[in-house]
């Protein structure tokens, strides 16, 4: 991993609130408004512990729904003593409030105490909810399936006769998904009375305001018209969520739905939306671990309105707990592939007028934020509308203009799959540019950990499919993209940064044909392993070094066309080798490796060729990356083991 850095406040004492101070609060049978309000003071507390400890989570989004969320599970959802599978529902479809709701649930004895330390750990609690957490009982995913979830629930529990009460939330950046707005009106029509949808309208999406990006408008007014019994309060407001949903009790034949007024951020003054997000700012705490400062800052606030609450309550100071920050230390020089993205993208925008950058809300994490500033009337903010934003580039790409379409590969290659086909089938170009690609970072969970993209694009006619292994070989490629390549692209980008032992090998990338990264020394190769991108072609190389203090000699080559090989290059690269083995950082079924094993087989090589593929084999694991590396057998021990094994 090269020299390591250790990263400023590693040594941060954080603090969090024990369960049995929950547990005083809820047996001081106080009024249930005042708890609630008392209950989501302490979780906030929490939520920002886990956040601070993971080294990454979602604030803004955890503390604007605290309060719905403390309130529905002390009054509102019937039988938890009983199990998930016997209570009432809740879930959220947004799922960026997990932090949130782990920290009610803790709260609440529902999920163990010591689970406040193991945010984003292996067989901890992922970074977005899944279903094999207790009381989780939706995942989340692109957003927008939520409602369409409740109504399935409801209707499952129609026919089983286990009436239940389906509380879902929602986010208001998720209504710009078109699948919110379908699922509106078959809820009306089969008066499906048991669903509580609430919105938690905090108007920031990730980056900026929701009416920046796309107006509601009359959001009222349009739920009204599909069918939908609309309330309307203070979201962070217990008493007045009291009120609201007591008024809902004698509604019986129609969905309800709640428009929640919050703010993002709650609870700690510089991260609430109106002084976190001025005109033109982008809002910094969506996502990721405050600095020590701010986390002490944002504590004493937070510490300061719970002991509050106690008072008024006669219950004293709230006692705390402290741990120390688990330590993590990174690599002092690293490639930065979406930094490198951020300057090829720049430099072709200078080239082409006509060419146009288009974003699914995620401008920071795309690299865009240089385009937006330089070319204005050029960058084209969609929202999380990832169908609505490929069939615009479609028509641009149609009337003469060069789209460049963002979001993270998770979304990109599976919401508007249809769409990317449709537009590749019209003979246009547009190109795509997927960033958190692969199974890193560890920590979001499954939900973003894009293993399937290849698979699900590779087949689609006029695209070609490509990842950089290094910044060098981003800008070759951007360059190659916009200036060489005839039809639509797909560029596939690690967001993680790597320390990378190789150097590109510079020279115009040619279809279908990579280079070596690393030669077997002192004679034939034992192994030819062939992969692409910048951690798994370095744990590789580590790999191979270790296995050549043995005599084992392994070619390592760099293929990053994923979708394209050449045969011709393909036999000269494997030579007199019998074994090759592949490496994808995605599912081994459709990943490159197959495409790779198929034209070895069409070469009809003699001798025979074994090939062997390493990747990724099941539902991919949260955790920190070395974690999920090692549990996927692909660090650089198990890389070594395993490559040690194929050896003939």
């Amino acid at each position: 991993m090269g020299d390591l850095q250790t990263d400023q406040g590693e040594s941060l004492e954080l603090r969090h609130v024990p369960v049995s101070e929950f547990q005083r609060l809820l047996d001081a049978k106080q009024p249930a408004a005042a708890t609630a309000a008392a209950f989501a003071a302490l979780a906030r507390i929490n939520a920002l512990y886990m956040i601070a400890g993971a080294w990454s989570g979602h604030i803004g989004s955890s503390f604007s729904s605290t309060e719905i969320m403390s309130w529905l599970f002390l009054n509102e959802l019937r039988d938890l003593d009983q199990g998930p599978a016997a209570c009432d529902v809740f879930f959220s479809s947004k799922g960026h409030d997990a932090p949130g709701l782990y920290s009610v649930l803790i709260g609440l004895g529902l999920l163990p105490s010591d689970k406040v330390h193991e945010l984003r750990r292996i067989n901890g609690l992922p970074g977005h909810p899944h279903v094999e957490t207790p009381f989780i009982q939706a995942n989340t995913g692109s957003l927008g399936m939520g409602i369409s979830k409740a109504k399935g629930m409801a209707i499952a529990n129609r026919v089983t006769g286990k009436p239940r009460r389906l509380f879902v939330l929602t986010g208001d950046g998720e209504l710009q998904e078109g699948q919110f707005w379908e699922s509106l009106a078959t809820a009306a029509h089969l008066k499906l009375g048991e669903i509580v949808a609430i919105i938690d309208h905090n108007k920031i999406q990730s980056d900026t305001w929701v009416d920046t990006v796309n107006s509601l408008g009359d959001l009222e007014g349009k739920l009204r018209a599909w069918g939908w019994h609309v309330s309307r309060c203070d979201g962070n407001d217990t008493a007045a969520l009291e009120r609201t949903l007591r008024a809902l009790d004698g509604i019986t034949d129609q969905p309800k739905i709640i428009i929640a007024d919050t703010l993002k951020g709650r609870g700690v003054s510089f991260m609430e939306g109106p002084s976190a997000l001025k005109t033109n700012d982008l809002y910094l705490f969506h996502s990721g671990a405050p600095p020590e400062q701010q986390y002490l800052d944002g504590l004493g606030e937070l510490l300061a309105t719970a002991n509050a609450h106690f008072a008024a309550l006669g219950l004293g100071e709230v006692t705390t707990e402290m741990r120390v920050r688990n330590p993590r230390r990174e690599p002092r020089s690293t490639d930065n592939l979406v930094a490198a993205y951020d300057r090829a993208l720049m430099a072709q925008a200078a080239r082409h007028p006509n060419l146009v950058a288009m974003d699914a809300d995620l401008i920071k994490d795309c690299g865009l934020i240089n385009f937006s500033k330089t070319y204005p009337d050029r960058f084209i903010e969609c929202g999380i509308a990832e169908q609505d934003m490929v069939s615009m580039a479609c028509g641009m790409a149609r009337r003469g203009v060069l789209p460049v379409v963002h979001s993270f590969a998770c979304f990109l290659a599976a919401r508007p799959n249809e769409q990317i086909y449709n537009q590749c089938s019209e003979s246009s170009k547009v190109i795509y540019v997927g960033s958190l690609a692969g199974l890193l970072p560890g920590g979001p969970g499954h939900s973003h950990q894009s293993v399937r993209d290849i698979s699900a694009l590779g087949g689609v006619p006029h695209l070609t499919l490509v990842e950089p292994s290094s910044e060098a070989e981003v800008e070759a490629l951007v360059d190659y993209l916009v200036n060489m390549e005839p039809g639509s692209a797909y560029l596939r980008l690690v967001s993680v940064k790597w320390p990378l032992p190789f150097s590109y090998a510079g020279g115009t990338p040619q279809p279908g044909r990579g280079w070596i990264v690393r030669e077997a020394a002192g004679g034939p190769a034992d192994l030819v392993v062939i992969g692409y991108g910048p951690w798994l072609l370095s744990n590789a190389w580590e790999a191979a070094e270790t296995l050549a203090a043995s005599g084992v000699r392994v070619r390592l080559v760099n293929l990053p066309w994923l979708n394209r090989v050449d045969p011709t290059w393909l036999r000269d690269v494997v030579g007199a080798a019998r074994t090759v083995v592949t490496l994808d950082n995605h599912y081994l079924q459709g990943g490159q490796g197959q495409m790779v094993a198929a034209a070895i087989a069409g070469l009809g090589l003699e001798g025979g060729v074994r090939v062997s593929g390493l990747g990724v084999t099941e539902l991919p694991e949260c955790g920190t990356n070395d974690e999920v590396l090692a549990y996927h057998g692909l660090d650089v021990l198990s890389l070594t083991a395993a490559l040690r094994g194929l050896v003939r």
